[in-house]
């Protein structure tokens, strides 16, 4: 195998395609993986507020206006009982009469009301009297409440926006992996590069690869994932992402490709799925981007070139992929 590799012959520019199955992850991270017959639904109830923060951003938004609104609805309805049950609707114009909320004339004035309660933006001339105790406690339960969806909401809200879902549209990968001879040894490769200028803090790789395999006792597994050493022993796997990197992994005695040859993997069906993980510089948040590369998209033979220079140029290429280099100044 190490005879048959290392006499890879260049190849064409383009690696060879064909149609194969679809991505297990996207180039953009995106998981292709759908939750099918889950049965027991109540457990995302549990975990609700995680439940929120993975909703896509409509329907968090219609959840939020949901929460305000119905509450405002439910203590708006209690509020116009009282005045109901109390007969404050029947002397409104009994000036003697000294009713729970003056001016509270009808439903509609009991959802205001209930909204000046909930938001404490200060009573008009609707306001609670002192000679109505259930409407004091109910005023009590309607502010505790009010400050507890405001926390939760809100926290919600936060959470969703401050998560950095849009910095890995920044985080580039090489638009394909190559097999080449490194210091005489035979290694996959592949680039990655951050195109700001905050830089990801403590950022560290992985890759794993994802193939279908049989056991021994004859069970197929269409799924396989597989460890591909990338440095971890060494520490290279610890990356400062200042300007753009080539990850290797040795193809040795312990990688899953030692005995591929150039062909299988150009025939062979399987995906490289490139994980980078690290924490936002500039708002402290963690960040996982992952990059998946399909056996179409692995050159045999080639190697990616880099000049000396400090200059770093990120040329998109019209496939959508990202190439990286380095060239003059």
């Amino acid at each position: 195998m190490a005879q048959e590799n290392a006499a890879f012959s260049p190849v064409s520019e383009e690696p060879p395609r064909r149609r194969g199955r679809q991505r297990y992850v996207e180039k953009d991270g995106r998981c292709n993986v759908q939750q099918g017959n889950v049965r027991e639904t109540y457990r995302y109830l549990t975990d609700l507020f995680t439940t929120l923060v993975d909703l896509q951003w409509r329907l968090s938004l219609l959840f939020f206006v949901l929460a305000y609104a119905l509450t405002w609805l439910f203590f708006g309805a209690i509020w116009w009982l009282i005045a109901y049950g109390r007969g404050d609707l029947e002397h409104l114009e009994d000036t003697a009469w000294t009713p729970c909320v003056n001016n509270l004339n009808g439903f509609v004035a009991a959802f205001l009301f209930s909204i000046e309660t909930e938001t404490t933006i200060g009573y008009g001339h609707r306001v609670i009297t002192d000679q109505c105790p259930e409407g004091i406690v109910l005023l009590l339960l309607q502010a505790i409440l009010g400050s507890m969806v405001n926390a939760f909401m809100v926290g919600c809200m936060f959470v969703k926006i401050s998560q950095p879902n849009k910095r890995a549209a920044t985080l580039v990968f090489s638009s394909h992996a190559v097999v080449s001879l490194r210091d005489g040894r035979l290694c996959l490769m592949f680039r990655v590069g951050d195109l700001r200028s905050s830089h990801i803090v403590e950022a560290s790789i992985r890759a794993k690869l994802i193939r279908s395999r049989q056991t021994l006792e004859g069970e197929f597994i269409p799924l396989h994932q597989t460890d591909l050493s990338v440095g971890f022993d060494t520490g290279d796997d610890r990356l400062f992402l200042v300007s753009p990197l080539v990850i290797s992994h040795e193809i040795d005695a312990a990688s899953p490709f030692w005995e591929a040859s150039r062909r299988a993997l150009e025939r062979d069906d399987f995906e490289i799925v490139v994980i980078l993980e690290g924490m936002v510089e500039a708002t402290g948040a963690g960040r996982l981007e992952d990059g998946s590369k399909k056996s179409m998209g692995v050159g045999c033979g080639r190697r990616s070139m880099q000049k000396d220079g400090q200059r770093v140029e990120y040329r998109v290429t019209g496939g959508g992929g990202v190439l990286l280099g380095q060239g003059w100044k």
